[in-house]
């Protein structure tokens, strides 16, 4: 792996604060732990120092780029003790190009550590300690993601220059990417032909541009408008190419699956698959439901959810678009008797979201989050109006980065 520290002959930025370390100093400390941005974290004297690229337990050489009210920033010069959980990256732009997090760590510890993070989590925002259950694994570590989105900045006189991801700690500057080692294999394949046709056509740019390589039923999408189509387990979803999507088609069974069975743990016979987008959850555990109602408050993915009910035929589904007032207005089902799924966007739930869920009091509530530090956010509010924390599954959708799905089990207590 090579580093790509900042230039050591820059000047100091304006606002920098030369205490406690001085710009570019460099020092030597151990690693004990990672955040959940990926970086590791060491201490001199008690003073908290964030070293990206390295790994708990490593001896290190960092150079120090910022100090904070109560931290330091430095990139990592010199490995001086490596980690045994330390591997060969699988991309040679590993810790230059800003997409992934963990390639330098052994796939079965970055399970562990996400695994710990959402401990963590738990423990510092809700005051709960508890058991998480280990990070499920995809079946594909390598070439899993399903869509990709490169960008090039302005041409000048008509050239594209680079066309890729921006490097890390960049705002503007982008790596040029002719192969993704996280990308699916139809999207690299399609990635010179992509290249040299938006180079062939550098002076149609008016501005830069993002392009979008959506791997579906064998091919490559690169019509933000067109009809991408993705199977799980047998059921067929068709939804817009630049719409969101869940990225890796390899883990969805799994991870279907398993919501599907905490859904139905309880004895419920009903389902609300809320934030229901093209019906990803309420379609796939239509089966094992009497009675299936997606909630949607976007017109147009309500329409796609609908269209994926008549697609796969299912009679006992009903899509509802729903003000974002009235989101449970339309579900006639008793609530006793009923599990809620849930899988928001980033930021989360809102408070009048979670106040009409309270409000409703399904008997079980299925908490799925690509974000598990908005997730437990909103869990102390669940919490606070009677719901029992059951079960916590991290699944890990995709790997060498930091990011991991979570979902958490909830069912009504008593206040």
């Amino acid at each position: 792996m090579t580093y790509h520290p900042r230039d050591m002959h820059s000047r100091p930025p304006k606002k920098f604060v030369p205490t406690p370390f001085e710009y570019h100093q460099e020092i030597d400390l151990r690693i004990d732990s990672l955040t959940n941005l990926g970086a590791g974290v060491g201490r001199v004297d008690g003073w908290v120092v964030f070293v990206p690229y390295a790994l708990p337990g490593e001896l290190v050489r960092t150079r120090i780029f910022r100090n904070d009210k109560n931290h330091s920033q430095g990139d990592l010069v010199e490995v001086l003790e490596k980690s045994p959980d330390r591997v060969e990256p699988g991309c040679p732009l590993f810790g230059e190009c800003g997409g992934c997090q963990y390639q330098h760590l052994s796939y079965d510890k970055q399970l562990a550590w996400k695994t710990r993070q959402i401990k963590e989590l738990l423990k510092h925002m809700a005051s709960e300690e508890r058991e998480v259950n280990p990070c499920e694994s995809t079946e594909q570590i390598w070439n899993y993601r399903s869509k990709i989105t490169p960008h090039f900045e302005k041409p000048i006189d008509g050239v594209v220059k680079e066309i890729g991801f921006l490097k890390v700690g960049r705002r503007n500057d982008l790596l040029d990417i002719t192969n993704c080692p996280i990308a699916m294999k139809e999207i690299n394949e399609a990635l010179p032909e992509v290249h040299a046709d938006v180079r062939a056509n550098g002076r149609q740019f008016k501005r830069g541009a993002t392009i979008l390589l959506r791997a579906t039923e064998g091919r490559v999408e690169r019509n933000p408008k067109a009809i991408a189509r993705e199977e799980v387990g047998g059921v067929k979803f068709d939804f817009v190419a630049g719409e969101f999507f869940q990225n890796n088609p390899f883990i969805l069974p799994k991870f279907t699956e398993y919501v599907a069975e905490k859904a139905l743990a309880g004895g419920a016979k009903y389902l609300v698959d809320a934030y229901c987008g093209a019906g990803l959850f309420g379609l796939c555990l239509a089966e094992r439901f009497t009675k299936v109602m997606g909630v949607e408050v976007n017109e147009a993915g309500a329409k796609w959810a609908a269209n994926n009910v008549s697609l796969n035929g299912f009679d006992n589904v009903s899509i509802l678009q729903a003000d974002a007032e009235a989101i449970f207005e339309k579900i006639d089902t008793p609530a006793e008797q009923t599990a809620v799924v849930i899988d928001p966007p980033r930021k989360g739930c809102t408070p009048e979201f979670l106040a009409q869920l309270v409000e409703y009091a399904p008997e079980r509530v299925v908490y799925v989050s690509c974000d598990p530090a908005t997730q437990v956010r909103d869990y102390k509010i669940l919490r606070e109006s009677g719901y029992v924390l059951e079960e916590v599954q991290p699944f890990d959708l995709f790997p060498h980065t930091r990011h991991v799905e979570c979902v958490m089990v909830l069912v009504k207590g008593l206040i």
